[in-house]
């Protein structure tokens, strides 16, 4: 009832059992499978074709993109390559093409590498090769290759049978840590693989090819194709794009032709270029506005002088020539020095908000670690990843850091302060807002504060300054009835705690469905002084309540 390795022999003008053989191509590239029993002789064994060579010889691979389904999840198709590459990359991309073309009858041409912190332009670019020479490419993540020997050679000879049936290339993607990659050796056919480092683990004939990100000039003539007609009517916001976001071709393209507007066009950008630090930041919603911050007037002229360099640094230092007069300390940072709840945190929001950026909180304390180059190894982590859209980084609680910078007495002290002068680098190279806070401002050296640009003193808040934190502490929809802020300012205390005094004495009022009164924050700021284990005194609270 089926047919047989007999009959097959049988029907077949010259037979062979040689073409049968296990290494042999019928059954290498599992073109038909012969299902071996031990109740049956070899001659008697079924003979079936595979499913997947069945839809091929059918045609149904020409009518929708499919491939075999063991490699589901493992290899994706790239359906498209972008409308247009940066002109670096054009004349790389034809480079590329005349390479492939050239070694098209090679059954395992050179691998092809191409080098660069950036994925995406070498995704981009392989898919352009593919196009122009009529091939189609497939991804596969270098992580998902299989480490069971048995595993990866079906994996590697069901890929190189359907690289015959689509014409395809296979682009290996490697992140940071790069695997090896010498099972790519005997792979047949076109393999392109995209790694951040100059050299790739493998014994096979390499070509080496480094492909940088798209410069500014170039991403400003993809945003110029990407918009066509709507460029010139968005009134100098694609310079502000450019300035702020690092993009590559697809992905500018992609945005051009998806978005209406330049606001939302920033919002696509700032979007698609988030990071993604998982345990090491916390992304904050910024919420404040400049009215929420009480500070002294010099201190309040110095955020805003903060914002306007990033906001400008495209100018200074592009249009006026001062990058390319030195390379040195570009970077925008600043020091928030104060103790907790004076609103470092706050005005880091306020920052994130008024330049339209994501901000990201870095506990430091969390990134610092006791393994010799591991805390390098995190901070590398955290500024590579959010280089690409200048996301403001808030590096809170740098005593952790700071502390630990000495006179050098031992090896453990020259890598702490290692690790701050990595750290300094790091900033001082950043293309967005790189932010520390410290309680101990008196713990640094003046060394240290000459690498920061900005320093902004956050002082215990006066009676004055407190009560005006008390006018505005309350949203404008909160019921409130006889507040009295100069009696409130009387508590000794920073703006977090009044905040957590508020926010307790509102949650008693809605409870007893009455509006905040002044009897609701006593009770409130007699907890939150408990908390803390500080007294309350009778003439901070003395008149609140009748």
């Amino acid at each position: 009832p089926w047919p047989t390795f007999a009959l097959a022999l049988h029907v077949c003008a010259a037979p062979s059992w040689e073409s049968l053989a296990p290494g042999r191509p019928l059954r290498r590239w599992h073109l038909v499978e012969l299902q071996r029993s031990a109740a049956r002789p070899l001659t008697a064994a079924p003979l079936r074709i595979d499913e997947r060579v069945l839809h091929h010889l059918i045609g149904l691979d020409r009518i929708s993109l499919c491939v075999d389904a063991r490699l589901d999840g493992l290899v994706t198709p790239v359906t498209d390559a972008p409308a247009m590459l940066a002109p670096s990359h054009v004349a790389l991309a034809q480079q590329l093409a005349a390479t492939v073309q050239a070694a098209a009858d090679d059954a395992r041409p050179p691998l092809v590498h191409l080098a660069g912190a950036d994925g995406q332009a070498g995704r981009a670019l392989a898919a352009t090769v593919c196009r122009d020479v009529g091939m189609g490419l497939f991804t596969l993540a270098a992580s998902a290759l299989p480490a069971d020997p048995a595993a990866w050679t079906l994996l590697a000879r069901l890929w190189e049978r359907e690289a015959v049936f689509g014409r395809a290339a296979l682009l290996v993607e490697c992140g940071e840590e790069t695997a090896s990659l010498r099972v790519l050796d005997d792979v047949a056919g076109l393999v392109f693989v995209t790694a951040p480092q100059s050299g790739v683990d493998c014994r096979r004939p390499c070509l080496h090819f480094d492909v940088s990100r798209p410069t500014r000039r170039e991403q400003r003539l993809l945003w110029d194709h990407a918009l066509g007609e709507s460029a010139g009517r968005w009134n100098g916001a694609v310079d502000a794009l450019v300035n702020q976001f690092d993009l590559d071709a697809g992905t500018i393209d992609a945005i051009g032709r998806q978005t209406a507007d330049a606001d939302a066009a920033w919002d696509a950008c700032r979007v698609r270029t988030r990071p993604h630090l998982d345990e090491l930041a916390q992304r904050i919603e910024p919420a404040a506005g400049w009215d929420d911050l009480v500070l002294p007037a010099g201190q309040l002229q110095v955020l805003r002088e903060l914002a306007l360099h990033v906001r400008r640094r495209a100018v200074v230092y592009d249009t006026w020539g001062f990058a390319a007069k030195s390379s040195r300390g570009l970077g925008i940072s600043a020091l928030f020095a104060g103790v907790s709840g004076t609103g470092k945190t706050m005005a880091a929001e306020v920052l994130a908000r008024e330049l339209r950026l994501d901000l990201y909180r870095i506990d430091l304390s969390g990134v610092v670690s006791k393994y010799i180059g591991e805390t390098e190894k995190n901070l590398r982590r955290v500024f590579d990843a959010a280089e690409h859209g200048g996301a403001l980084l808030l590096f809170d609680e740098a005593d952790a850091l700071f502390g630990k910078r000495t006179e050098v007495r031992d090896s453990h002290d020259r890598y702490a302060n290692i690790e701050v002068s990595y750290l300094l680098q790091r900033m001082e190279a950043y293309r967005g807002l790189a932010i520390l806070t410290t309680n101990q401002r008196s713990a640094l050296d003046t060394a240290f504060l000459r690498r920061i640009r900005f320093v902004v003193e956050f002082p215990f808040p006066d009676a004055t300054q407190r009560a005006e934190i008390w006018r505005r502490i309350f949203p404008d929809v909160t019921p409130t009835v006889d507040l009295d802020v100069h009696k409130l300012s009387r508590l000794t205390v920073t703006g977090g705690h009044i905040r957590n005094i508020a926010l307790y004495a509102a949650f008693l009022a809605a409870d007893r469905d009455e509006p905040v009164q002044m009897a609701h924050l006593l009770a409130a700021a007699q907890r939150e002084y408990a908390k803390l284990e500080k007294p309350l005194g009778d003439a901070e609270v003395r008149t609140w309540v009748a």
